[in-house]
């Protein structure tokens, strides 16, 4: 096993502490880059602990349909999701095998499309090798990457169960003599003068990722001196697991044509105004495209994006709404 880089401070058993529904999805294997934007200041095994926030439903929709479609990219269309989202808990862990920069993960053709799709942030955390605990613990969490408390880890560990992800990876090694090669800059080096390699994007495809976005808007605060908090990470803090939002928004830092999604957040008042149940499908309440008024039907026509949102149902109205404000841009 790949462990911790020399450099990793006093790291002994790291653990970071995420928002459902990314938690579990990371730690089932669907999810295999954890973005943040900070760079990864360990390898080795990582321990992911769930916090105390509980999804809302329209969330956990619009991350399982965005995977789902970029799964597709590579052929793969039967993914088992979580049954459950659990919070407060500590899930599982993954092996962080290095950290790229959004623009190096994004043009890396070794790795499957579906992956390169991942890259929404500044900085992309390559994760391999998840494991579960079969019992999930309940504990608090803290900011940044913090130490596992050794009681803790010790009934872990002997708690962990491998994972069957839908499609493993293994991400390259740009040295295979160093198992620590794979960080920002590292493959932008190799080959300097790549540029991202345009995936060929459905309509379903963008609307995805503009729903994956768009849910992210609801962790995205200012992200004032983010550097020096993860300086802090040596000394885990003592912050509740309830306050936890604040740092735990920038992993969710996703951007839009370079745009900082921070500033995209849209009031639920506003979205509730422009997009209502009779322009996007309800979660609750699945509508055929025969029960839609012609007015809407003419709001929903002018892009295939739109079209193919007409044919999900399970889509949150104000998640979706903010996807296509996107797109509309």
């Amino acid at each position: 096993m790949r462990r911790n880089h020399s450099n990793s401070g006093n790291y002994r058993n790291p653990c970071l502490t995420m928002h459902q529904p990314w938690a579990s999805l990371l730690v089932y294997g669907i999810k295999r880059v954890e973005g943040r934007s900070w760079p990864a200041p360990i390898t080795g095994r990582l321990w992911i602990h769930a916090a105390s926030k509980v999804p809302d439903e329209s969330t956990i929709k619009a991350m399982e349909y965005f995977y789902r479609e970029i799964y597709a990219l590579n052929g793969v269309t039967d993914i088992q999701f979580p049954q459950h989202y659990p919070v407060s808990r500590l899930l599982g862990c993954v092996e962080v095998v290095g950290c790229l920069t959004r623009d190096e993960l994004a043009c890396w053709e070794m790795v499957p499309e579906g992956v390169r799709l991942e890259a929404q942030t500044d900085y992309c955390w390559l994760c391999e090798r998840p494991q579960k605990l079969l019992i999930p613990f309940e504990m608090r969490g803290y900011q940044g990457v913090y130490n596992l408390e050794r009681k803790i880890y010790d009934a872990a560990v002997r708690g962990l169960c491998p994972v069957n992800s839908p499609l493993p990876v293994k991400f390259p090694l740009p040295d295979p003599r160093d198992p620590f090669c794979l960080k920002p800059g590292s493959i932008s080096a190799l080959t300097p003068n790549s540029k991202a390699t345009e995936v060929n994007k459905s309509s379903n495809i963008s609307l995805a990722i503009a729903g994956a976005q768009a849910a992210a808007t609801q962790f995205s605060k200012k992200d004032h001196n983010s550097h020096s908090t993860t300086a802090r990470n040596n000394a885990p803090d003592t912050m509740n697991a309830d306050n936890e939002d604040t740092h735990i928004a920038r992993s969710y830092n996703l951007r839009s044509g370079g745009r900082s999604m921070e500033n995209d957040n849209i009031p639920s008042t506003e979205l509730d105004r422009k997009f209502d149940d009779s322009t996007l499908p309800s979660y609750r309440e699945k509508k055929s495209s025969s029960n839609y008024s012609e007015g809407s039907r003419r709001q929903t026509r002018s892009t295939g994006a739109e079209a193919d949102l007409r044919q999900y149902p399970e889509a949150s109205s104000k998640i979706f709404a903010a996807a296509l404000k996107s797109l509309k841009q």
